[in-house]
């Protein structure tokens, strides 16, 4: 259990929320020139209806006791969207699950999702655990992305195979909107499990070794659900597009698919039929 990590990200967070706000968005007069972007601490406290000295403890992640009902009022002031007050809460009143990755059993694929993940045989999709790692995965996905089956299960994380293979990099034309909504969908499960050693360890081995990651890290936004439209210049199909949907499995285990249908009005379905069939 690492408190200190929950509390200073729950700074961080806060820090850069208020930095994106304009007091015109806010519902405040504009002011003189800002020597930094965003609302000043007061003004934030101003709007929660909080003490300013309160909300700046509250920021520089100081142990204090917090209630839900301000939590809510912070939450207003600094326009959170539901993914962020979620992950506001789960840093601030420590509701994390307190399970240590050491004693995490891997998780399982049901027959029943294994089944529905073939069925969705022009969609590529991925399976991915709470850290995601990856799971699962369809034959679409395969040939669309690359061969899973090749990389040793250890290696098999999302977030670090966009960093780490040129195959990924190479495929998505906006591959930073494409490595950032994997990144919002982490940052939520950073939320909930920020005690978990295992967190600590991944970001700071990313950070020291792929400066694109701190940089991307550090603007990602939170959500346990984006949905984007991704370009692909793939090597043999040229261009495809897909709409990215993020789904929960609801269960025992913190699963995710993360399908890929091919955008509607485009050649991108015919081309992976294509793609498939070719010895």
């Amino acid at each position: 259990m690492n408190p200190q990590a929950r509390l200073q990200a729950l700074s961080q967070f806060l820090k850069a929320q208020r930095a994106k706000l304009t007091p015109e968005s806010a519902g405040l007069p504009a002011g003189g020139r800002r020597r930094t972007p965003g609302l000043r601490r007061e003004e934030v406290a101003q709007l929660a209806g909080v003490s300013h000295t309160w909300y700046t403890w509250l920021e520089q992640g100081r142990d204090i006791k917090v209630s839900s009902s301000v939590l809510d009022n912070v939450a207003m002031a600094l326009r959170l969207t539901v993914d962020e007050r979620k992950y506001l809460f789960s840093l601030a009143l420590e509701t994390t699950s307190g399970l240590s990755h050491r004693e995490e059993e891997l998780p399982q694929i049901s027959p029943s999702l294994r089944m529905i993940l073939q069925e969705l045989t022009y969609c590529p999709t991925i399976i991915s655990d709470r850290k995601c790692q990856i799971v699962g995965w369809n034959d679409a996905a395969s040939h669309v992305f690359l061969n899973f089956e090749l990389i040793p299960p250890e290696q098999r994380n999302m977030i670090r195979l966009l960093f780490t293979r040129k195959e990924f990099q190479r495929l998505a034309v906006n591959w930073e909107q494409f490595a950032s909504g994997f990144l919002a969908i982490f940052r939520a499960y950073y939320g909930q499990y920020v005690e978990d050693e295992w967190y600590a360890e991944f970001l700071e081995e990313m950070k020291g070794t792929h400066p694109d990651f701190n940089r991307l890290w550090e603007q990602s936004k939170v959500s346990s659900a984006p949905e984007v439209l991704l370009e692909f210049r793939h090597a043999k199909a040229r261009k495809m597009l897909f709409q990215l949907t993020s789904l929960q499995v609801h269960g025992g285990t913190d699963l995710r698919c993360s399908i890929y249908t091919p955008a509607p009005e485009t050649s991108t379905k015919s081309k992976l039929k294509q793609l498939m069939e070719q010895p």
